[in-house]
């Protein structure tokens, strides 16, 4: 409880005004979704086929917009995420885009009643999500439980072998250079800055704030959702998409694609 606690309140100090920096105001950052709302989802669209009137819930889907994109596209989309800071830029881009979308202010191991309805189409995770809980099996049977029948988990996290064994640090030629510094084994709970402090500006009167991660190992991973009733049908493991020459060969991303049945 004091880790989620500690993790709420950092998602709660300056993360507002953190999104301002990254993406500009949800004015700004509306514009730019709406050229192309497929781009702001990513590869990971072509999993989640058309999206037209489907019912997607983002587990912890930040500020917005990743779901914002979606309601574009016409699904009928709920944001479930711990964060009220996360619930205003949200709230202000989807209204900006011209859509609607649901945001529930929640932990999602304690979701209300009414949102664990088993009616969803698509439970849609995406990075920086698995490491904020200390317990797999309990996220995962929240998963099954807001999926319908036939519904999918998509998921997509950054690979346990970059978040747990291997740091790159400066470029020779334009290749970075890894070292094998971690234990991938290590199930340790790490106390890390929160991810958005890299968008505060210098000066800025918020403090950093700190969160505790656990980062789990692929088997971990696969286990706990096929442990609660997900039949697994696609893993692709991806290198860094973003460059031909860094981080080649090593995984840097993975995408799980798992069906209730």
């Amino acid at each position: 409880m004091e880790t989620f606690q500690q993790n709420k309140n950092a998602w709660n100090t300056g993360a507002y005004q953190a999104w301002i920096n990254r993406f500009g105001t949800p004015v700004e950052a509306a514009i730019k979704i709406k050229e192309h709302p497929e781009k702001r989802i990513g590869n990971v669209l072509e999993y989640m086929g058309d999206v037209k009137g489907k019912k997607i819930i983002n587990l912890l889907g930040s500020n917005g917009n990743k779901a914002v994109a979606l309601a574009l596209l016409g699904a009928d989309v709920t944001i479930v995420d711990f964060s009220s800071e996360n619930e205003r830029y949200a709230k202000e881009l989807a209204n900006e885009a011209n859509v609607k979308i649901k945001y529930v202010v929640s932990d999602v191991l304690h979701l209300p009643t009414e949102v664990l309805s088993g009616e969803y189409d698509i439970v849609f995770m995406e990075f920086g999500i698995l490491h904020y809980f200390l317990d797999l099996a309990k996220l995962f049977h929240v998963v099954n439980a807001l999926l319908q029948k036939g519904g999918l988990l998509v998921l997509q996290d950054f690979h346990p072998v970059s978040t747990k064994l291997i740091s790159s640090r400066g470029t020779t030629a334009n290749i970075r250079k890894h070292k094998v510094t971690g234990d991938y084994f290590d199930s340790s709970i790490e106390e890390k800055e929160v991810s958005f402090s890299k968008f505060i500006s210098e000066g800025s009167n918020e403090n950093i704030q700190k969160v505790h991660l656990r980062n789990w190992t692929l088997g971990e991973i696969v286990t706990a959702v096929a442990s609660k009733g997900l039949y697994i049908k696609i893993l692709e493991e991806l290198p860094n998409l973003s460059s031909e020459v860094f981080d080649k060969g090593i995984p840097k991303t993975f995408t799980i694609v798992a069906e209730k049945f």
